[in-house]
């Protein structure tokens, strides 16, 4: 039987991934420099508030695999080279001295995050409400994580007293699993004339990691670069609560499942989940406990969401109990170690099986209280981590979910993924309020701008592997409109103007293809399974459509990270460059959101300003 080969990708293939050399791809024979350009006039971003400036294109050398370093065996039986064992650059932007934080607009009882209370509501037969005015539910504030636990107790660390620190010198160490440590000339002096206010960006490229100052002349000339020797880091996070001018608490998850505690100021690290210990399996993603000095969270490839302590010593992780909560498989959350163990000496301090498939990203939300997964499965899943439970599980249109953010009110849950769809969620109403098409590709990246956000009006972007970034208004009241007014002459205000002149021929072959929800079959009810809603597929033509405000194409190759700044918007592409845009010069108005409404009806299909770099 004759088989075809894959069709040619639609991007160019960096060179670090083609076929061939030592573990089947192609490299530089040596390793180059990072390069930064400043283009002039090129790729600006028209919004309605002005026009955002590419000011920096800052590209990061690839370095070669290490020798030592086996080819990945690609999943995709047709597949004709091996798959790439990285997932694309992604970023950390971290301001160490004090500055003005993003804007915080979470308003403890006016979030709708007690979900129990909600389903009290809706038995009563009140139905949940949102956005317009009181509502029936008060937010109760999210403890620590762990506190109802005295073996998690720690002492704590009294402002003003040194950080806990790693071990480990990273420069010298002799372990195989780093390679090389390089280390600019002058980085102390470097640190010691930087501003408090100044930037730093700590990011991955294939088996690199580096620590870059964004705020000096030399931004191109990283502070510290290390390379490892048979992993590559996938993601990584900075502890927002122990950062300061003299420490930075960073952690890695590795393709290998081993993660790495750096400080990066004092080069110490410490390798945590050593070997596979706890969990062999590569760390798709990974974020401090928001308020906690020494806890993290890791979702492993697996379907496990793991919680370690940075400080503990790791033990052979065995199972201490598998609890299904009553529910099939795919909904339930196996519980294989609870935060409330007594047996807390060790690491892991909890072990969550969510799926037997892979946890792509997970985000914390606002009122720290609720974790939104996104897996390869297709689903949006919301797990209350406090109190260990899912209680809410929402399939994508088609394909598996690959990002997912949330709002600066944590109100609503922002996703994207292989549907080329952007689709918004609301917490409170626990179905889906918009789905935002613009994309001609798989969603990499979705991220709110918290300083073009308010109570009613949000802003976000989105960027994918067909190299484009995309940015999208959204107006509460506008999505909730009733659906008579799309076919009346008052629907030029409305988001969903224009609607119909949105087509493209791969989001609307969706209907054609095997829906995520097409093999469910419907379940007695049962008073157990409140715990856990699984919600089916929204119907398209229930569902409002949004358009995006600005479509951009910025590169060459896959974007695969986005992040917003009080004067600046990043973009990380998979072949290493670093983008940078600075906003308009005049300061973000009341008016501006005023205007939104005629802004994204406008834009329809033909408005999104579209254009090559």
């Amino acid at each position: 039987m004759f088989v075809l080969p894959p069709p040619p990708p639609r991007y160019s293939v960096p060179i670090a991934y083609a076929a061939g050399a030592a573990n089947g791809m192609a490299v530089p024979i040596i390793e180059t420099n990072n390069i930064i350009r400043h283009p002039e006039g090129g790729c600006p971003l028209q919004v309605g508030e002005g026009t955002y400036e590419l000011v920096d294109d800052l590209h990061l050398a690839t370095p070669p695999p290490h020798p030592s370093e086996a080819p990945v065996t690609n999943p995709n039986p047709l597949a004709t080279v091996p798959n790439p064992p990285t997932s694309g650059v992604k970023v950390s932007l971290v301001i160490a001295g004090s500055s003005q934080s993003p804007p915080n607009l979470y308003r403890p009882g006016s979030l709708t995050s007690d979900l129990r209370s909600i389903r009290e509501n809706e038995k009563e037969g009140g139905g949940p409400r949102s956005d317009s005015g009181s509502e029936p539910w008060s937010n109760i504030s999210a403890p620590a994580f762990g506190e109802s636990n005295p073996a998690l107790m720690i002492a704590p660390v009294k402002d003003g007293l040194k950080r806990r620190k790693p071990k480990n010198n990273i420069v010298k160490s002799s372990s195989s699993f780093v390679s090389r440590v390089i280390t600019h000339e002058s980085s102390t002096k470097r640190l010691a004339d930087r501003k408090p206010e100044g930037l730093f960006a700590f990011a991955n490229i294939n088996r690199a990691f580096q620590w870059l100052d964004l705020s000096s002349q030399n931004k191109e000339e990283p502070l510290a670069k290390i390379l490892f020797t048979k992993a590559h880091m996938l993601c990584h996070d900075v502890n927002e609560l122990t950062k300061s001018a003299s420490h930075l608490d960073v952690i890695m998850g590795s393709s290998a499942g081993d993660i790495i505690w750096y400080e990066p100021i004092s080069a110490k690290y410490a390798r945590i989940n050593k070997n596979g210990a706890v969990n062999n399996s590569p760390v798709s993603h990974i974020s401090w406990v928001p308020g906690s000095e020494n806890l993290f969270l890791a979702a492993h490839s697996n379907g496990q969401v793991v919680v370690y302590d940075k400080e503990k010593e790791d033990a052979l992780f065995t199972p201490e109990a598998e609890e299904s909560g009553g529910a099939s498989s795919s909904k339930a959350l196996q519980i294989l170690k609870s935060v409330n163990s007594k047996n807390q000496k060790t690491n892991p301090v909890a072990v969550w099986k969510v799926s037997n498939q892979r946890i792509n990203q997970f985000a914390v939300s606002p009122d720290n209280r609720h974790l939104a997964m996104v897996l390869e499965d297709g689903t949006l899943r919301v797990l209350d981590y406090h109190k260990e439970e899912i209680t809410d599980v929402f399939p994508s249109y088609y394909g598996g979910m690959l990002c997912v953010c949330w709002s600066p009110d944590g109100k609503y849950m922002v996703t994207g993924g292989q549907d080329d769809l952007v689709s918004i969620w609301s917490l409170a109403e626990r179905k889906i309020i918009a789905r935002c098409q613009g994309h001609h590709s798989w969603v990499s990246a979705v991220a709110f701008d918290p300083w073009r956000c308010d109570e009613r009006n949000y802003r976000f972007g989105s960027v994918g592997d067909d190299c484009r970034l995309l940015l999208w208004d959204f107006n509460v009241g506008m999505l909730h409109r009733p659906k008579a007014l799309q076919t009346n002459g008052r629907h030029r205000n409305s988001v969903t103007a224009g609607i119909h002149q949105l087509s493209r021929h791969r989001t609307d072959s969706l209907s054609n293809r095997k829906r995520s929800d097409s093999d469910r079959t419907e379940k007695p009810k049962d008073s157990d399974e409140e715990e856990v809603l699984d919600h089916p597929v929204e119907p398209r033509k229930l569902t409002a459509l949004l358009p995006p405000i600005m479509s951009k194409i910025v590169g060459s190759d896959p974007i695969c990270w986005l992040g917003f700044q009080e004067d600046s918007i990043f973009t990380s592409s998979l072949e290493g460059h670093i983008r940078t845009w600075t906003r308009p010069r005049e300061n973000v108005t009341n008016e501006s959101h005023a205007n939104l409404s005629l802004t994204v009806s406008g834009s329809g299909s033909g408005g999104a300003g579209e254009s090559n770099l």
